[in-house]
């Protein structure tokens, strides 16, 4: 029988031959995690329904500290403590408060490869399409159940192909090719499926510009959105897993249910507005709109190519006078790589904030990047709901974007 990349995947970690869209299976899981946010709760669940051993193989489980990072509120003090305890316990690993966003560092470290079946408490775990892996964040109950078997059970997904033609050059960047998508499935648009991209300006994306991709899969819907290797790609997850990688792909005569096709030729910078991050406009349409302040971070765009894009734009310029710009990387090595070559510096000079240890930032509450009453702030994290950064306005944007508007004091897509 002919299968998606997601049947495949599911299929040969459940012991079959094959499955189809629909199936309710047990699925054997790779590599499981909980962040400070959600990991007490795993914890509690654990050692009330559960006798010790807690963890099934403490080598493919983790905690990830990225939400708040080192600790700002005493509430996320405990919680850090309290997981360093229990991993103490049992001989889970820790990527403590220095190490950044979870799904980043399993792809940085090589723990997740393609094919792979990784579970964690983090909505936007499907990131890990972006190397060919399934991932998938789940509630607390079940990432416990994840935590103590080994194991999950999931519904195969039905799989829409989305194609991506077309060249573009800058000031558009990977960002924009992911609103354009976002536009054309819509919020509701790829609802309960898996996603297999295809197309000439996927396949000349950046690892970087991969993850911005699969970031937003949550946004439209979605459960996973699964992109093909190039070259580049997996040279790096070869290097940093010490081993060959094997890719997961369709069967030529897969079945679909969709099919779409979105044309990138041309394409400007694009902005989503609020209420909803696929309600996608041209920046022309709203050139001249004033900020009060700009973010630029998260798992969306917090990456080292993001933060040289901001670089290119900000060398020799001041942000404008009145308007607040918070940096934050996404991990401690796009942070390192950063500082050695002087991106930190032009931050500086022009006028930036780098804020902290890297992590979520300001998409996180309580973390840097949060917007007041009456603001109007330009983020390039993922969402855009009224009240998920404060009770001010958010227009999602392109870390390029961003800082071209932080120099001008306006929403701008001209250098």
């Amino acid at each position: 029988m002919p299968m998606t990349v997601v049947e495949k995947i599911m299929a040969a970690h459940s012991g079959k031959k094959s499955v189809s869209a629909g199936d309710i299976l047990w699925i054997d899981v790779d590599a499981r995690t909980a962040r400070d946010f959600g990991g007490p709760n795993v914890v509690k669940h654990l050692k009330k329904n559960f006798e010790p051993p807690y963890v099934a193989d403490p080598k493919r489980t983790f905690f990830t500290f990225d939400l708040s990072t080192p600790a700002r509120t005493i509430k996320y003090a405990i919680s850090q403590h309290l997981l360093k305890e229990f991993a103490k316990e049992t001989g889970v690993a820790v990527f403590d408060v220095d190490e950044g966003i979870g799904t980043h560092v399993l792809i940085e470290k090589g723990i997740v490869r393609p094919g792979d079946v990784a579970v964690g408490t983090d909505s936007h775990y499907n990131i890990l399409g972006a190397v060919g892996a399934f991932g998938q964040g789940m509630g607390d109950k079940d990432i416990a159940f994840a935590f103590k078997t080994g194991r999950i059970w999931f519904e195969v997904p039905p799989t829409m192909k989305i194609k991506v033609e077309g060249a573009y050059s800058w000031p558009a960047t990977a960002r924009d090719l992911t609103f354009a998508v976002m536009r054309e499935v819509g919020s509701s648009g790829a609802l309960g499926r898996a996603i297999e991209y295809t197309g000439d300006a996927v396949e000349r994306l950046s690892l970087d510009g991969r993850i911005t991709l699969a970031s937003q899969t949550t946004e439209m819907g979605g459960i996973v959105g699964f992109i093909p290797l190039n070259g580049e790609v997996r040279r790096f997850l070869e290097e940093r897993s010490g081993q060959r990688v094997k890719e997961v792909l369709p069967d030529n005569d897969a079945e679909y249910v969709d099919e779409l096709s979105v044309e990138v030729v041309g394409l400007e910078p694009l902005v989503a507005a609020p209420p909803s991050p696929t309600n996608v406009k041209s920046v022309s349409e709203l050139e001249g709109m004033e900020i009060d302040s700009v973010f630029v971070g998260s798992c969306t765009e917090g990456r080292y190519e993001n933060l040289l894009q901001v670089a290119r734009v900000l060398k020799g310029k001041k942000v404008k006078k009145g308007v607040t710009f918070k940096i934050t990387p996404a991990t401690k090595e796009v942070w390192a790589r950063a500082i050695r070559d002087g991106l930190v510096d032009i931050f500086l000079k022009a006028g930036a904030v780098v804020f902290s240890n890297p992590g979520c930032g300001g998409c996180a509450e309580g973390m840097a990047g949060l917007v007041g009453e009456g603001e109007v702030e330009l983020s390039t994290t993922n969402r855009n709901f009224p009240g998920k950064q404060g009770p001010g306005k958010v227009y999602l944007v392109s870390a390029a974007t961003a800082a071209a508007s932080a120099v001008k004091g306006y929403l701008t897509g001209a250098w």
